[in-house]
């Protein structure tokens, strides 16, 4: 892990920098318990429980918008690669030595994915379910493609998903042979050979195999954003490829349901198509149409995403909702229980916020 300065200005998409910063504040957000206050049960029934349900994921079968952020992650981290790459080549690192970053990356990434399971559990605990653990599998084997060609990437992306599509429909163990159905299926059951198995949330650790198909059009991404094509012909493919893998995904639906916690071939295809196209709408915005207002509140807390995600993780906004609530319980005790909660949650936020800009502004950037 190394303190770095600040990024320089070649090849550097704003765009990229807003989509990875609104993602990471979005998972800060959760930390600060801001998602469960807006569908608390006092809630029911409004406008604001609606919305809130959008930020807690689907149950099962099908979509919501929550599902969309850790797609939006895996793809962030593939759009960054070719850029990464590109700047560590031009300042005459081997392919040798980016390789053996690659894997010290990869080996850290798990590790860290690893001690955030023995934090929460409170014991040794090997799991791969949750999102450093599966990029540690997804960074690895983009990687291993990106410099192939175009179709090359794009063949090998989808032969994982047939490959776990076809796995899932073919698998037959007793008491799993149920591809579609919870806890009955192929990923539990892997899950369960090395008890690693989330009985109650339904994750499993394959999912990391499928979704490796979101880093990989990520640096699909990246490469086209980085070449030498102009800004409008870039937007055109951005276009095309979501809405091609949205319409795939969702004629394909009704055969392979959009289920999120084992990642089927849908999910894959209807996440891919709205990750893909979001990226469009913040290029245009962004880099095109030169829109920046409001774009650096973002993008400083996407500048230093592993610290502020392990920050909140490990219990830096529990550490400090104690320290606020004091004084939103005294300003909003007129309010009622509910507004003083949302308050808490919302200053929370925004010293987690500010951290990112504190950091930002001494141009102290922690990488691995």
């Amino acid at each position: 892990m190394t303190t770095a300065s600040a990024p320089t200005n070649n090849h550097r998409l704003l765009s990229l920098d807003f989509f990875r910063g609104l993602t990471m504040f979005l998972l800060i957000a959760e930390f600060t318990h801001l998602f469960s206050t807006l569908t608390s049960p006092s809630m029911e029934g409004t406008i604001i429980y609606s919305i809130g349900r959008q930020f807690h994921h689907h149950p099962w079968a099908g979509l919501q918008f929550w599902d969309l952020v850790q797609p939006f992650f895996m793809f962030i981290v593939g759009v960054a690669m070719p850029f990464s790459f590109s700047k560590r080549m031009s300042g005459r690192h081997s392919q040798i030595q980016i390789r053996n970053h690659v894997i010290k990356r990869v080996l850290l990434l798990l590790l860290i994915g690893w001690w955030l399971y023995c934090v929460n559990a409170g014991q040794i605990v090997f799991r791969f379910q949750n999102v450093l653990a599966q990029l540690s599998v997804t960074y690895l084997l983009a990687y291993m493609v990106m410099k192939k060609p175009v179709w090359i990437q794009i063949l090998f992306s989808l032969v994982l998903i047939v490959l776990t599509e076809i796995i899932y429909r073919t698998f037959s163990a007793e008491g799993f042979s149920q591809p579609f159905v919870a806890n009955e299926n192929f990923g539990t059951w892997l899950d369960l050979q090395y008890g690693g198995a989330d009985l109650n949330g339904h994750w499993v650790s394959f999912n990391a195999i499928p979704t490796t198909a979101h880093t990989i059009w990520g640096v699909l991404a990246g490469q086209l954003l980085i070449s030498d094509r102009s800004g409008f012909e870039k937007l055109k493919v951005l276009i095309i490829a979501g809405g091609t893998s949205l319409l795939v995904g969702y004629a394909l639906s009704p055969f392979s349901p959009i289920i999120k916690r084992i990642c089927t071939s849908s999910f894959i295809l209807v996440s891919g198509g709205w990750t893909l196209l979001f990226l469009a709408l913040s290029y245009w915005l962004i880099d095109l149409k030169k829109w920046n207002r409001g774009v650096m509140f973002f993008a400083v807390v996407g500048m230093n995403p592993l610290l502020i995600y392990l920050f909140a993780h490990i219990g830096g906004a529990d550490f400090l909702k104690p320290i606020v609530q004091p004084l939103t319980g005294v300003l909003f005790s007129w309010s009622g229980e509910w507004m003083i909660n949302l308050f808490t949650s919302l200053i929370v936020l925004f010293l987690l916020w500010y951290l990112c800009y504190w950091l930002y502004k001494r141009k102290i950037f922690i990488r691995i």
